[in-house]
Parts: structure tokens; sequence; C-alpha cells
């Protein structure tokens, strides 16, 4: 048996099946046993049926991709055979339900896997009960790469535990059934050998998750949300933490009222985020405007789907960034930020709340359905060197000290001292017209041009001090491969894998600060570079075109996708060799 350090599994079916829960249990095997986890699940915009898969690559180093290709393919119905068949590796393992699904021989050999059928209906009967197919495959897939199940009987354990002993008394049963199954009637089928690993301190966790662990560690009070896919789960999360945080989550009843009840928190001095997908965030844009023009700090997480309209509901897309970057009418200042991966999404969710209070601006956090519901390893974050920065929040003390408080008043830096309501001697207007420094409305020319260039310096401010993009490869190397967002994880896998010559010739560019653009930084690296590369999830480009806007600077060669799917290590394979 060959030794591997690599595994890319996907288990496929209908809805109900229990195909993420399999996924879910396998992958957590694999973490407890040191490996490295990055899962992709695909899932029709259905209430119940419908084609499903669960698919992860198991690596012994850090992994935040998927590869067309699988290893083991577990098909718990014909529609996989006739859809995923061909996606399996020349020497994988096809595993099936020999009692439902039927694939000829012929057919196996022609695509040179090996078929492993298995009577998983009788099987799960017997265990005592027909739903645990899907529990009797990871047992079969463990015998497949040399596992023992001793890690694997604990993760079931814990999974099936509420349900009680003898529902986890069944599961072990047929976790040990389709194990013992493929140990004795194929063992010259085995694939190869995952030795375990050295335990690492890690933690299986989405970006959706990683992102409100984030915000709470950056002293979130307040979330509220109308559930939108893919942004659901921070609110399910959010909701099932928050007596335990001390926050406050709230189901509104649509995206208008949510943006003005975070607006209406945040008012009161509560750190409050929302969270949506494109057609949630289009509702939200009067209120963004409203935002702007108090000078009140809101975080807003869009994490995008395929658009336009309902447009792809589960499906991923990195669609919205020029919609984002000038949404609101007229020229409402916003801050936006692209996590690329979990790790990042927890640090620009808790970095996100200081930037907000700091600036007195929306933040706006871009993610997408491809990492907000892709499940990987992040070593458990700390909270030791965060800092909650609340910006020119004046306490009471410092109000005392001043004659007069106007809260809208001219300042070099763009920014003014802020209070809250019921703090004496603090007392000013928040309305929705262009206002005098005390807030009393005012359409004078003078007062209307110092308080929109007071508001515009606020982001020359912190564009001064904002994080240049993050610079992977060769620094000096003349071609230039420009990405942003879950981009970077498909692109720095594959980089990783290249050969150490051409390594030297590629640097990877990613803009994590979007907004204010970075046009120093990136005009400095885009002029030194003899080829650029750019990569992105949309139909035209819209990176692209905003460093068009921002630095003349015209990206000629584009791979861009936009079916829905994310882009696989072997399309970004292809396009570096031909880069």
């Amino acid at each position: 048996m060959k030794t591997k350090n690599n595994l890319s599994w996907k288990v496929c079916g209908e809805a109900g099946f229990g195909i993420k829960s399999a996924g879910m249990m396998f992958g957590k095997i694999f973490m407890r046993s040191g490996y490295e986890i990055f899962d992709y699940t695909e899932y029709p915009s259905l209430i119940r049926g419908g084609h499903n898969t669960f698919q992860l690559i198991v690596d012994n180093r850090p992994v935040n991709s998927v590869s067309k290709s699988i290893d083991v393919l577990v098909a718990l119905n014909q529609n996989t055979i006739t859809q995923n068949l061909n996606e399996v590796a020349h020497g994988g393992v096809l595993i099936y339900d020999k009692d439902k699904v039927k694939v000829s021989a012929a057919k196996l050999n022609g695509l040179k896997v090996k078929g492993i059928g298995l009577p998983l209906t009788t099987m799960a009967k017997e265990a005592g009960n027909p739903l645990m197919r899907n529990v009797i495959t990871i047992g079969a897939s463990l015998a497949l790469v040399g596992q023992k199940l001793t890690i694997a009987n604990q993760v079931v354990t814990q999974n099936f535990k509420r349900k009680g002993k003898k529902v986890v008394d069944q599961n072990i049963q047929a976790l040990k059934a389709g194990y013992d199954f493929v140990k004795e009637n194929f063992q010259e089928d085995f694939l190869c050998q995952l030795p375990t690993l050295e335990k690492k301190n890690n933690i299986l966790i989405t970006a959706n998750e990683s992102l409100a662990l984030g915000a709470l560690a950056g002293g979130l009070n307040f979330y509220v949300a109308y559930p939108m896919t893919p942004s659901s789960s921070i609110l399910h999360y959010l909701a099932s933490v928050a007596e335990r945080a001390g926050i406050v989550v709230k189901h509104a009843e649509d995206e208008i009222a949510v943006l003005n009840m975070a607006l209406g928190a945040a008012h009161v001095g509560a750190r409050s985020m929302v969270a949506t997908s494109g057609g949630g965030f289009a509702l939200m844009v009067e209120t963004l405007g409203l935002a702007a023009l108090t000078e009140t700090p809101i975080v807003i997480v869009d994490v995008q789907r395929g658009t336009p309209a309902t447009g792809l509901p589960t499906w991923t897309e990195q669609g919205d960034l020029q919609f984002i970057l000038r949404a609101a009418p007229g020229e409402a200042q916003r801050i936006v930020l692209a996590p690329g991966d979990a790790g990042e999404a927890y640090e620009l969710g808790a970095q996100a709340h200081n930037l907000a209070e700091t600036y007195q601006v929306s933040v706006i956090i871009l993610s997408d359905k491809f990492i907000a519901e892709g499940n990987t390893t992040i070593p458990l974050p700390s909270i030791k060197k965060l800092k909650i920065n609340r910006g020119k929040l004046l306490t009471q003390t410092q109000l005392n000290k001043i004659k007069e408080y106007r809260r809208y008043r001219v300042t070099e830096d763009g920014v003014s001292p802020r209070t809250l309501p019921g703090m004496k001697n603090g007392l000013y207007i928040a309305n929705s017209d262009e206002h005098d420094p005390y807030g009393f409305s005012e359409e004078g020319s003078a007062n209307r041009i110092a308080q929109a260039d007071k508001r515009a310096r606020k982001l020359e401010t912190f564009a001064k001090q904002m994080p240049n993009p993050l610079i992977y490869g060769n620094p000096k190397a003349k071609k230039t491969v420009v990405i942003w967002g879950s981009t970077k994880g498909v692109v720095l896998d594959v980089y990783s894998q290249l050969e150490a010559e051409y390594k030297k010739k590629i640097k990877i560019m990613q803009l994590q600060y979007i907004w204010p653009f970075p046009a120093k930084f990136v005009s400095h690296i885009l002029e030194n570079s003899k080829d650029i590369l750019l990569i992105e999830e949309n139909q035209v480009g819209q990176l692209g075109q905003l460093i068009a806007q921002e630095t003349g600077i015209m990206i000629k060669d584009k791979l861009l996708k936009y079916d829905g799917r994310p882009f696989f290590r072997e399309e970004i394979i292809k396009a570096l060799k031909k880069f």
C-alpha cells in the first residue's frame, strides 16, 4: 500500500441522505488525526430533494481549496453516477450502494476506476436504521486509506450523543460494518495509507462562523439580520451563543428594518452588525446613506452569491464589488474589506468594529459563499492581541471640559468628537438633511462644502495608515497575479505545488483592504510588472475595472469565472502554466 499525505473525497445523494453530516464527520476525523481540511458543498435552491454533494480535501499542509479530481467518490443514488463519476481520478475508487445504484464494470474499467459495491441499504437496516448508509460509507472510506476506527468512534459518539445511547450504538455498529466489509472483501483495492499525524491545536470552522467569532472578540453588542443564503449561518451561530456572550440578536422582518434597527442601536453606542447577500443589501442602500450623513458607525457583511435578482441563491460569485463601492445616492463614505479565508474573516470581523467607530463610517465586509460555507482548519483564534478602540467617543469627563459641544465640528482629520444620547451637555440633532456642526438642517453653500469635505477627509486619514495589499511569492518577480477574496485559497494552494524554479517568476498580490483604494501601492507593483494576470469570480473583472479607474492601468489578461462554482485547482494550474 502506497503512503499519501492528501486525499480528495466526495459524497453525493439527495437532500435527506445525510450528505453534509457524513462529510462533516469525515472531516473531523481527519482533523483530529492531525490533518488540515477544506470542504465544499453544492446544493440546489430547493426545500427538499435535488442533487447534493459534499467534497473535502485532506492534506498534511494548510489547504483552502478543492480540486475537480476525486480520489474517493461515494454514491448514495444513481444520479451520482451520471453527474459525478467522470470526476474520479484514474486509480480512484467509487463506493456505491449496490442495492440501489447500478454501474457497469466496463464503464469503470474505461475510466480506470475501482468499484466497491456495498449492500448499504441492507447493512443500514441490519444496523438498526435505514438512514445510516452515510455512516457505513465513512467506515468503508477509512478502511480504504488505512485508518483505524478509534478517532472515528469518538467523533460518531459525539455527533449522536444528544440522541441517546441506542442511536450512538447503532451508528458505531454501522461504522464498523462498513469498515469490516471493505477489509474482508476488497483488500486488493486499498487506495493508500494516510498516516496519523501529530495532533494540532486546530478547529474546523467556516468563514461565516469565524467572522462572527471575530465580531464577538471585537466587542459586538447587537446583531440583526433577515435570513438570506449564504449569510444565514452568521445569524444561526450568533443566536446560539447570544445568551452566553451577553449580546442581543434579532431576526427582523426584512432587510430595510434590519439596517434601520442596527443604525438605531449604533446611534446609542452599541457595536452593531448586520449580514446579508446582494439582494438584501440592495434594500439597505437608503439607510446606508443615512448612516454616512449622520456619521454613525456600523458593520455590514455582504456574503456574495450568483446575481442579479434571485440569481443563484446557493452558489458562489464575486459580483457585488462595484455595487458595494458606490451604493447609496451621492458620495457616502465607507470602508470595504475582503477576507480571503476563515482566518482573515476572524481578524477583519474584529477589526471592522474598531474602524467603524474610529472613522465613524460604515465598514462593509465582502465575503462569498465558497469560504462562507466551506469548513477549514485554522489555529484556535486568540483575543489577547485585540484591543477595543472607540475612536473619538467622548467620556463624560472629557465632555465636561468642552464649553460648546458641536457633534459635526469640522476637524482636520475629518472625524468629529462623538457623544451618546443621555450624556450631559452632549445634545445634538441627527437627521437626514445636510446640517451645520450642531446638527441643525443647513443648506448654505459654505456649510455644505465644509461638511462634505470633512466627511471625505475621514477616508483620506484612514488611507494614510491603511495596511498595504498582501504580497506572496517573489516580490521582485515580473509576473504578477492579482486576486481578492476567496480566490486567495486556490491560488496559494496551487502556487505551493509549483516547481521551485517557476515559483521564483511569480508574485501574487491580494487586495484585502479594497476601499479606500491603495492606488499608490498597486500602481507601483503593476508598473514594475511585465505580465499581469487578474483572477476573480465575476463576468467583467470588477476589481480590474476598479484598478483601471484608480490607477489608469488596464489589465488585459483575465481569468474570470461566473458559473456559480469556485475555481478548482486544475483551472488555476492551467492558467499559471500559460502565464
